[in-house]
């Protein structure tokens, strides 16, 4: 029995050996093919000339070349998130633009809105809300009306304008828009401090911390990639992105006890008047010292549109 037992123990030591051996050989012969050969990953080609806001990037430095390649590798393969860049872009792009261009702003500080936000109301952890990721105190500073029922910094338009206003001082103060960008990030406080202790007025010669430091890369990085997003390997229809909501203006300057019920005597529900003005924070409006407020309504016919299956009629 014992014999049968050492028989068997053997056969399967040898068994064992040569699976391991042909396992080995194996993968040595293959090791360098690939698991797809329809899929590779490659490094990024950067330009040899980049500006951002009209200031050239200086990329014959080492240290600026890693830093931008570094964030232009994350956001073109991070693919779900920048899919959704390109297609928020065409929605909301329209809508900021102008407003920079009133206040003499680049227009490359679209971007800032991207990198701030993703192009959404989010809230941050510090509670920084809207787009443009303003706090309360500086939001009330730039004469946006935060409070429980009207939080202005959920106002495209007006926290638009008030970004750019932040912005122009900075460059006023600094004559430099990347340091004008630092600063909305770090605030002017902290980048005057830097500038003083490390006796440069130089974005790229800066050692500002692991999130300003990385700031204004990726604010050039996101600008190449909507640029020209086929070069970085995203293809997205024009119908397949984001389109503006036709509305109206209806100014208010009472009260409303249930925007509920106003939503319904204009037709529409209170889903899409929110969705349109998320700057209102309550179901009601008591408006002591009725003040005029211009509410988006959406035209009645826009959640009709008949809808293909590549999400968006073409026109």
């Amino acid at each position: 029995m014992n014999k049968i037992k050492t028989i068997i123990l053997s056969i399967n030591i040898i068994l064992l050996i040569s699976i391991l051996f042909f396992g080995f050989s194996n993968n040595k012969n293959n090791k360098d093919e690939p698991f797809n050969k329809n899929y590779s990953i490659k490094p990024v080609e950067i330009p040899n000339n980049i500006s951002f806001a009209n200031e050239k990037v200086p990329l014959n430095n080492f240290d600026t070349y890693e830093s931008l390649d570094r964030e232009i590798l994350i956001n073109t393969y991070w693919q779900s998130q920048t899919l959704l860049f390109i297609k928020r872009a065409n929605k909301y792009f329209p809508i900021i633009e102008p407003i920079l261009k009133e206040h003499n702003v680049p227009t490359d500080f679209k971007y800032l809105a991207v990198a701030e936000s993703g192009l959404s109301n989010i809230v941050s952890p510090s509670n920084a809300c809207g787009f443009w990721q303003f706090l309360k105190g500086t939001a009330k500073d730039y004469n946006l009306e935060v409070t429980s029922e009207i939080d202005e910094r959920y106002n495209l338009e007006k926290s638009t304008h008030a970004a750019a206003k932040f912005l122009k001082e900075s460059y006023e103060k600094y004559g430099s828009w990347t340091l004008a960008a630092a600063s909305y990030n770090m605030g002017r406080r902290n980048i005057s401090k830097q500038i003083e202790r490390q006796k440069s007025n130089n974005y790229y010669d800066l050692i500002l911390g692991d999130e300003t430091g990385r700031y204004v890369y990726r604010l050039i990085a996101i600008k190449l990639i909507l640029e020209n997003p086929n070069k970085f390997g995203f293809f997205v229809e024009n119908n397949q992105k984001y389109k503006q909501i036709p509305y109206k203006i209806v100014e208010i300057d009472s009260t409303i006890n249930d925007f509920a019920d106003f939503a319904n005597s204009l037709d529409i529900n209170y889903k899409i008047l929110k969705e349109l003005n998320p700057w209102l924070r309550d179901n009601k409006l008591t408006n002591p010292n009725k003040k005029t407020y211009k509410i988006k309504i959406a035209s009645k016919e826009f959640r009709e549109i008949k809808i293909d299956n590549k999400f968006y009629p073409k026109k």
